[in-house]
This record gives C-alpha cells, sequence and structure tokens, in this order.
C-alpha cells in the first residue's frame, strides 16, 4: 500500500490518489478511487469534527460528494463560473485570505464568520470597537481579570 500525499499509509485497495486540504475547522479530502473496472472517479469529502452533549464525545460530520468522469469537465465549467460570479459579486476581488477571516471567525457556533461591521460594501462607517481593536487587537477578547483567583 503507498502513502498518500501527507504520508499517510492507511490506503484502501480502490484508492489511487488522496489529498486533503486543512480549512480552519474543516477537512477537505480529495480521492481519486477506482471501480472494479479501472474507472476513475473523484470524491470529495468534508470533514468536521463535532461534540456531541448526550455522550461527552466528538465525532466527525462528513459529507461527500462524488464526481464521474463524464461529469468533470461540466463540473469544472460550472465551478469555475460560480467562482467567476462571486469574484463579480464581490466587486472584482477573487478571495478572502482565510487569514483574514480568522478574525471574524465565531468559535461559539464553530463554522461559521461573524459579520463584521466594517465588511460592507460601501465602505462606510466602523464602530469605536472596531476602530479600538485595530490599535490593540488584544482588545477583541473579553474583558477577563484573573487577579481574584484564588482568593477565598
Amino acid at each position: 500500500m503507498d502513502g498518500n500525499e501527507k504520508g499517510g499509509s492507511k490506503r484502501r485497495a480502490d484508492d489511487v490518489y488522496s489529498q486533503s486540504l486543512r480549512a480552519g475547522n474543516r477537512t477537505y479530502f480529495f480521492d481519486v478511487k477506482s471501480t472494479k473496472s479501472q474507472d476513475l472517479y473523484l470524491t470529495i469529502t468534508e470533514s468536521k469534527r463535532r461534540f456531541n452533549n448526550d455522550n461527552g464525545k466528538f465525532y466527525y460530520e462528513k459529507h461527500k460528494l462524488f464526481l464521474y468522469p463524464e461529469d468533470f469537465a461540466e463540473f469544472c465549467d460550472h465551478l469555475n463560473g460560480t467562482l467567476d460570479k462571486i469574484k463579480e459579486l464581490n466587486g472584482g476581488v477573487e478571495a478572502t485570505p482565510r487569514a483574514d477571516l480568522e478574525d471574524d471567525y465565531d468559535s461559539e457556533n464553530g463554522d461559521s464568520y461573524k459579520a463584521s461591521s466594517d465588511s460592507n460594501k460601501n465602505g462606510s462607517e466602523k464602530s469605536e470597537s472596531d476602530s479600538s481593536t485595530e490599535k490593540d487587537p488584544t482588545k477583541a477578547f473579553s474583558d477577563v481579570s484573573f487577579e481574584d483567583l484564588g482568593k477565598d
């Protein structure tokens, strides 16, 4: 059994190629697999680690997409067309780098981003707290004092 791109060796017999992309709290797996008749197809899996409050254990929520060779070209055309539309709707900006998004990450929700007040398209007003956060990024964290810990 061969290893995958990341050096792993747990590979099923029908796995031909595997590549993964870590994206925040999600991991995307791009796997090329083969059928018994040696036809190749693509699976794209989104995996998110979740916590089950009932039993107190973590589990992985997975969503899979199977893409077959006869659909590759049209799928790519539609994907690229959709990405072009997003770029157009974003005023020509192709994508927001993940590092820029990390500041707006909503850790309470686990997989969505907070709407920031300065992200509107006309570039208008920022709140006072936003401007103070730009000067001192630690202001974005909650105001917690640990001085009273251990004093009973």
